[in-house]
């Protein structure tokens, strides 16, 4: 996928599409495709957070590791969603864990060259920071609620 199918492809995104043209000029000139394989971790809790990611086609898990046992579950994410914001806040370490379920294609975006951006230029920073907030927001609203899901005490009613 060439630079020009990237913007393309973000300007056609629906979460995406409302950002300025320059924006999603950027985040195109910071995207790379890249093809993850059934099974393969994309990234695990703890480790350095420095990229984001658009899931083009595939599955991917996002969990959260164990201390033992297997990991737990949070969300699936599939066709146009958005992955990753620990690249965004210091100390710029993953949150959670992702796997793909599937062979999966994503646009991996370079975070640290997003980031330079969002210091250097406010307008852009900002945008970024709305958008993101969101995931996050939706992210954290998931790992409660399958929590709360598994948390279930015996007595508790």
């Amino acid at each position: 996928m060439v630079n020009g199918e990237i913007l393309e492809h973000l300007r056609q995104h629906s979460s995406l599409s409302e950002l300025d043209d320059s924006v999603l000029q950027h985040l195109s000139d910071c995207a790379r495709k890249q093809s993850i394989k059934t099974g393969d971790v994309l990234f695990r809790h703890g480790d350095p957070a420095d990229a984001f990611y658009l899931v083009l086609s595939g599955q991917i898990l996002i969990e959260i590791p164990a201390i033992s046992g297997p990991a737990l579950e949070i969300q699936r994410l599939c066709h146009g969603k958005i992955l990753g914001w620990s690249w965004l806040i210091p100390p710029y370490k993953w949150t959670f864990q992702a796997r793909a379920e599937t062979d999966t294609e994503i646009l991996e975006f370079d975070g640290a060259a997003v980031l330079a951006r969002c210091e250097e230029d406010p307008a852009f920073g900002y945008a970024v920071l709305k958008k993101f907030s969101a995931l996050m927001s939706e992210r954290l609203e998931a790992a409660r609620r399958r929590m709360m899901d598994e948390w279930n005490p015996p007595g508790f009613a």
